[in-house]
């Protein structure tokens, strides 16, 4: 069976939106950052990143959410474009974007915002801005497509969706609002079963992931800080 480890976080979800809209198979398996399981050997010998997701797929470990979509999509055939080299490069051009553009905005514009010393306003200026400017252009593809890829849903769509459900955490409140076609994509996904189902994946398993972001949960989150003290 499919062995999928994952936390709450955004990428996380994307590839448990997936595995739902697949009805694959699967044996969800917690990773929990705030206590420090993704240092674990084990989980480093499958993930030499320490991050979430990762899958191990008939012994064969596959990490990043948008590499983890990309084969899985292939593997089964489901959620895929168009087999013609057009679609392909625009497949991959928009994983991209979100690989390298909205994944890390996005997170560096959370942890300026919400996690980093005051007095960085700098660092909360650029990121914000870039995260803003990013789902614009989101924003701005999606006036006259339903979807990423045009017609069909895709894994570029739930891609999309990991992130910008949480554009009011990274950008502010309101700001989904003002983003008309990216909201209406983000709600159409929401409503779908299958992504009930991956937000309530640590419930419906009984796994509880820690709350408390103590100094324990710090060094284990943000590891750089260990550099500031020595």
């Amino acid at each position: 069976m499919l062995k999928f480890y994952y936390n709450a976080a955004p990428n996380p979800m994307k590839v448990a939106l997936f595995l739902e809209e697949a009805g694959l198979e699967y044996e969800p398996i917690p990773v929990d950052g705030r206590a420090g399981d993704q240092f674990k050997s084990d989980y480093v010998a499958i993930n030499p990143n320490s991050k979430a997701p990762s899958i191990v797929d008939d012994g064969n470990p596959v990490f990043d959410s948008n590499a983890i979509l990309l084969y899985l999509g292939e593997k089964t055939g489901k959620f895929m474009p168009k087999d013609t080299l057009a679609a392909r490069g625009e497949l991959l051009s928009w994983l991209m974007f979100v690989a390298t553009g909205i994944g890390p905005y996005s997170g560096q514009s959370v942890h300026f915002r919400h996690y980093a010393p005051e007095g960085n306003e700098y660092g909360v200026n650029r990121y914000q801005f870039e995260a803003e400017r990013h789902y614009g252009i989101l924003n701005d593809h999606l006036a006259n497509r339903p979807f990423m890829l045009g017609d069909d849903y895709t894994i570029v769509d739930m891609c999309v969706w990991g992130w910008a459900r949480l554009v009011p955490l990274v950008v502010g409140e309101g700001a989904l609002e003002g983003m008309v076609n990216l909201k209406r994509l983000v709600d159409e996904i929401g409503a779908r079963p299958a992504a009930e189902r991956a937000l309530t994946i640590k419930d419906r398993n009984g796994h509880v992931f820690k709350a408390e972001m103590d100094d324990q949960a710090r060094k284990f989150m943000f590891p750089q800080n260990a550099r500031l003290a020595s």
